[in-house]
């Protein structure tokens, strides 16, 4: 159900900390949530979800067909690594040698970089449908924005995670590492069997860092206790963690990922504004074309025949006003006459029924 307006009011006083968390472009979610919503407008929840799959569908699909050449991808991940060890902003290598040396930490960061990001997400969505309809429409529209700005750093920029690179650049892959604890194999993620059905080289922007940002304003925004709002300020640093932690993707690759929801949040509130005029023009059109009022044209009355009326009938003619019926409900038939009773043309001394004077009877 929709907000009520203190509840609202409560929600935009907090707008600060999210555009703190992710930069200038996740401040603008605010207003475009607030936009987002229309009053009476619940969106159908058979229609978002098949929205949602018809999206995702065909996200997957575009970065299967946006595998790079590996040579190309080897070359953009090493180059990577190279800008971060200039900037001294390596933190994989630690990361991933802490990891690799300890299960108990390598072990659950695979279980979480597998399953959060297809689990959260979703669950988050479904939240927001649910019990924040207001604020759903912008929040949807920004992650599938989002989504589709990294489909494209995937096709323009295909990288090679570190987990692929050369063993001499020393990472090691937790997750074939440790893939006798979990249900992924040794090529990806993927469940066994499957990781060829995966894109090795879509690690530029990490849109697991992304959704877990997204995820995370959302929950710090419109959560109403404590512990669900910090939860969702430390999901999307433990994911960040994570992801390098395990070799699947530089920092670099993290900044991306939060700098493409950022862009994402920018471009919703023109997609809401474009998607509201492009609806209310079609509208407007159908609404014509069903049911055209106003005069006719002059052509098409002069080969129009007027309809005629139908002459009424007696019994749907008003009839005169009648006295009242005093007789406990009954009336005479036409023609018919009570005994005695007077006309206007009769004398006093004349009966009303044979016009015989009543002193005969």
């Amino acid at each position: 159900m929709p907000r009520s307006a203190a509840a609202g009011a409560t929600a935009s006083a907090r707008d600060g900390i999210p555009a703190r968390a992710v930069g200038a472009g996740t401040a603008q979610i605010a207003g475009t949530a607030q936009m987002g919503h229309r009053p009476g407008a619940r969106p159908r929840w058979w229609a978002e979800l098949a929205l949602v799959a018809l999206v995702y569908a065909a996200y997957s699909a575009g970065r299967l067909l946006a595998r790079g050449d590996e040579s190309t991808a080897v070359a953009h991940g090493l180059a990577i690594l190279r800008i971060e060890k200039a900037l001294y902003l390596n933190a994989e290598h630690p990361l991933n040698r802490l990891f690799t040396g300890t299960p108990a930490l390598g072990v659950p960061a695979d279980f979480v970089y597998a399953s959060l990001h297809y689990l959260v997400t979703p669950a988050v969505l479904v939240w927001m449908f649910r019990h924040r309809a207001a604020f759903y429409r912008a929040a949807r529209n920004w992650l599938m924005l989002a989504t589709l700005l990294g489909l494209a750093g995937f096709t323009l920029l295909p990288t090679c995670p570190p987990r692929l690179l050369a063993a001499r650049h020393g990472f090691v892959d937790t997750m074939a590492h440790f893939s006798e604890y979990g249900w992924w194999g040794d090529e990806a993620s993927a469940p066994r069997g499957l990781g060829e059905m995966t894109n090795q080289f879509a690690a530029m922007p990490s849109l697991h860092v992304g959704w877990a940002l997204w995820c995370g304003v959302l929950l710090w925004r419109h959560a109403r206790t404590p512990l669900v709002r910090r939860l969702g300020a430390a999901y999307p640093v433990v994911i960040t963690v994570v992801v390098m932690g395990t070799a699947n993707h530089y920092f670099l690759d993290a900044v991306a990922g939060a700098a493409v929801m950022a862009a994402g949040a920018l471009l919703t509130r023109p997609a809401l504004r474009a998607a509201d005029r492009t609806r209310d023009r079609v509208r407007a059109a159908m609404t014509v074309r069903s049911g055209r009022s106003g005069p006719r044209p002059a052509l098409s009355r002069l080969f129009t025949v007027p309809a005629q009326t139908p002459p009424e009938s007696p019994e749907s003619q008003p009839r005169p006003h009648a006295s009242p019926i005093v007789s406990g409900g009954c009336e005479t038939s036409a023609g018919e006459r009570f005994p005695g009773r007077r006309t206007r043309g009769s004398t006093p001394g004349t009966s009303s029924a044979d016009d015989t004077p009543a002193t005969a009877r």
